[in-house]
C-alpha cells in the first residue's frame, strides 16, 4: 500500500516511517511548519526522508498557526516540567492541529495517488489531545470517505492509536529506527532538556520498553522523580 507518513521528526513519527518503509510502500513524508516554538524537529524529519530515500514536503502553515494561539508550542508561554500526562500539559494543545494537518495530508495523498496516510498518535496522547483518540481517527476517516468520494480512496492508518509510547519504542527498535536521530523536547535547545513533559515521557518509554535510550539529556534523572510524583498523585 503506497503510504505517506505525517512526520514531525519526533520519536513516534520517525518510528512509524521506518515501520511503513519495512512493511509497506513508503511514498514520502509530509511535515508541517505551523509556527511552533522551534523548527529543530523538522530537520530530523528531513534527515529521515533522506535516510529512507523518499520525498519530503514541509507544508507552510505559519499563517494559520498565527491564529491558533494560546499554546506553549506556538506562543511565548513557559513549557512546564513534569510528567506528560499531568493536567498542566494541556498548555501544549494546539486546537484542531491534527484535523488540519490530516486534511492537507489527505489532499497530498490524493494528488500523488497514494493509498494511505499514516499518523503516529498513540494511547498516551488520549488524555490531553482529543484529536489523537480512536473516535477522532474513525470520524476523520468517515469524513474523508465523503470528501474524496469518486475521486480517490485514501485510508488513515494509526497503528499506535491504542498502544503506549513504550510500544512505539519496541516497534521502532524492531525496525532499526535510529532513535538518536529523532527530536522530542519542547524547549528546542542544543540537547533534550530531560525535564519537560515530552522528555519525561520519552525517557520513561525507553525504560518500560527495556531498550537503551541513546538520547543526550541535560537532566538524566528528573524523569524518575516526575514519574513517581505522578503515580503517587494517581493513587490519591
Amino acid at each position: 500500500m503506497k503510504t505517506i507518513v505525517v512526520c514531525s521528526g519526533g520519536l513516534d513519527s520517525v518510528s512509524l516511517a521506518h515501520r511503513v518503509a519495512a512493511q509497506q510502500d513508503l511514498a514520502g513524508l509530509v511535515s508541517f511548519d505551523y509556527g511552533q516554538r522551534h523548527r529543530k524537529e523538522l530537520d530530523y524529519a528531513a534527515r529521515c526522508a533522506r535516510r529512507l530515500g523518499v520525498f519530503h514536503e514541509i507544508i507552510d502553515m505559519t499563517a494559520i498557526g498565527a491564529h491558533l494561539t494560546g499554546s506553549a508550542l506556538t506562543d511565548d508561554i513557559a513549557v512546564l516540567d513534569g510528567h506528560y500526562a499531568e493536567e498542566t500539559m494541556r498548555v501544549t494543545v494546539v486546537p484542531n492541529r491534527n484535523a488540519i494537518m490530516l486534511a492537507i495530508a489527505f489532499g497530498v495523498a490524493a494528488t500523488r495517488q497514494a493509498e494511505a496516510v499514516a499518523i503516529a498518535v498513540h494511547g498516551g496522547d488520549h488524555f490531553i489531545y482529543p484529536d489523537c483518540r480512536p473516535g477522532f481517527i474513525d470520524a476523520f476517516q468517515a469524513m474523508q470517505d465523503q470528501a474524496l468520494d469518486g475521486y480517490a480512496s485514501v485510508k488513515l492508518l494509526a497503528p499506535y492509536v491504542n498502544g503506549s509510547k513504550a510500544d512505539i519504542v519496541t516497534d521502532g527498535a524492531r525496525h532499526a529506527t535510529p532513535f538518536a536521530e529523532t527530536w522530542s523536547c519542547y524547549k528546542g535547545g542544543d540537547r533534550h532538556c530531560g525535564r519537560c513533559g515530552t522528555c519525561v515521557e520519552r525517557r520513561e518509554a525507553f525504560h518500560l520498553a527495556g531498550v537503551e535510550d541513546p538520547t543526550d539529556y541535560e537532566d538524566e534523572d528528573f524523569w524518575k522523580a516526575a514519574t513517581a510524583a505522578f503515580q503517587a498523585e494517581e493513587i490519591r
